[in-house]
């Protein structure tokens, strides 16, 4: 929560209120001191993205080939008060994508020669992702305490979560100090989809594949194994704490914890080892492995906020993360955004992200990994590499919602647009629209 940009001010005028309505009630005791509701009416956002990207290390074909892949997302978030102190949200959100990396999961049931920086066509290269959030917030009397929970369900063509979790938020000193802590668990189980030259030698398999055509090795026979287990949990704790330093200065101060456990490798994901011979069909490296990792990772996030109201016209919102986990993953990230009020209106919004990371233990780029080695992967989002993000967004606000259909009311939208650049060939652009209503 922003407390900067005359916060103090609303909360005075709030104070005000409520000890005109203290005097009033001495006076008169069948009148009740005012309670300003904590969502005035119901309010109804659209949210909407499109996404793409490119690059030459997809994971999927072991750290060599192409990262083409394009997302267009809806969200419709509804927020409803049910009393003074009670708002239930419902949040449903569907994204559609087509992928030229997860198309060759299969590379082999297209119409185009088999290729790693070739797209198959096939049932692989396109899906559909959807999610259904709930979550419920009480509000004290004062104000000073807000408890919530939410639960949610989520599915794609190989997983399905089930998420919960529940969060505490107190205020201090005026409402100029706020604590909170948040407690989230998912639970995902994965439908394990196998590189398609692999499966055939699995526990299940039966026969070769396809010896006849391989070129290079043509005694291929991995030593494949499906996954003996196809479950996920996560377990996230957050602490955040926030303090006006000033009328026009607030910070925060941000712990985030999570515990992992299961499956955490993609089974999907090929690794190649320097260590055996190579086979081809086609154009295709057949696989000598999938991604194996351990299956248990902690990580830990120290953040800080610092947010600065420099006049009516001006912010400037800073952000820092340290991150680290015991898989040997070290990162910093540094933000800034400046929001620039042109009227009443309408607001700028430009923005900078730099990241940088070390590398995990397990990750080395295709085709260098041994055989004899635990674990393993060429996932190219676990390496080193730095990057870079420049953001341009505006928004424009109609305070009195004057723009109507039927009983509701627009009142604000939102544009932003993302480039985004790593030094590992990879890069992408994403553009977001949020639009605003609320019921009369």
């Amino acid at each position: 929560m922003y407390l900067y940009r005359k916060k103090g001010l609303l909360w005075l005028c709030i104070l005000l209120v409520q000890a005109l309505g203290f005097s009033q009630d001495q006076q008169n005791d069948s009148r009740q001191a005012y309670k300003k509701r904590v969502l005035e009416t119901t309010e109804i956002d659209f949210l909407s993205s499109y996404y793409a990207q490119d690059g030459d290390n997809a994971a999927v074909t072991g750290g060599l080939g192409t990262e083409d892949l394009t997302d267009a997302t809806g969200t419709f978030i509804i927020s409803v008060p049910l009393n003074d102190d009670d708002v239930l949200t419902i949040d449903a959100g569907v994204s559609a994508y087509t992928s030229a990396s997860s198309s060759n999961v299969n590379p082999f049931d297209g119409n185009n020669r088999a290729d790693p920086f070739v797209a198959s066509s096939g049932a692989s290269s396109a899906d559909t992702w959807v999610n259904l959030t709930g979550s419920y917030s009480h509000s004290s009397d004062n104000r000073n305490a807000i408890w919530s929970g939410q639960l949610s369900v989520s599915s794609e063509y190989d997983y399905f979560s089930i998420g919960f979790g529940g969060s505490y938020t107190k205020l201090f000193n005026q409402k100029n100090t706020e604590l909170s802590v948040s407690v989230n668990v998912f639970l995902d189980q994965w439908n394990a989809i196998y590189p398609s030259e692999l499966r055939p030698f699995g526990t299940n398999g039966i026969g070769s594949f396809r010896q006849s055509e391989i070129v290079g090795n043509t005694d291929y026979n991995p030593n494949f194994s499906e996954f003996d287990s196809e479950g996920r949990n996560s377990y996230s704790l957050g602490i955040g704490f926030s303090q006006i330093l000033h009328k026009n200065v607030q910070g925060l101060l941000s712990l985030d914890v999570v515990r992992q456990e299961g499956l955490l490798s993609t089974p999907f994901q090929r690794v190649y080892f320097a260590d055996i011979e190579d086979a081809f069909i086609e154009g295709f490296h057949l696989a000598d492995d999938i991604e194996r990792l351990p299956d248990n990772r902690l990580k830990v996030a120290l953040g800080g906020r610092l947010n600065w109201f420099v006049n009516e016209t001006i912010s400037l919102r800073t952000y820092y993360r340290y991150y680290f986990d015991d898989w040997g993953i070290s990162s910093h990230t540094a933000s800034l955004e400046i929001p620039i009020k042109l009227t009443d209106a309408f607001t700028l919004y430009p923005s900078y992200r730099f990241y940088n990371q070390t590398a995990a233990d397990y990750f080395a780029p295709y085709e260098t990994h041994l055989s004899t080695h635990s674990f393993y992967t060429s996932d190219f989002d676990l390496s080193k590499y730095i990057a870079n993000q420049f953001g341009f967004g505006i928004s424009y606000t109609d305070i009195f919602t004057k723009l109507h259909f039927w009983n509701i009311g627009f009142k604000s939208a939102d544009f932003k647009f993302y480039r985004y650049d790593r030094d590992t060939a990879f890069g992408s652009n994403i553009a977001t629209v949020g639009l605003k209503f609320v019921m009369d």
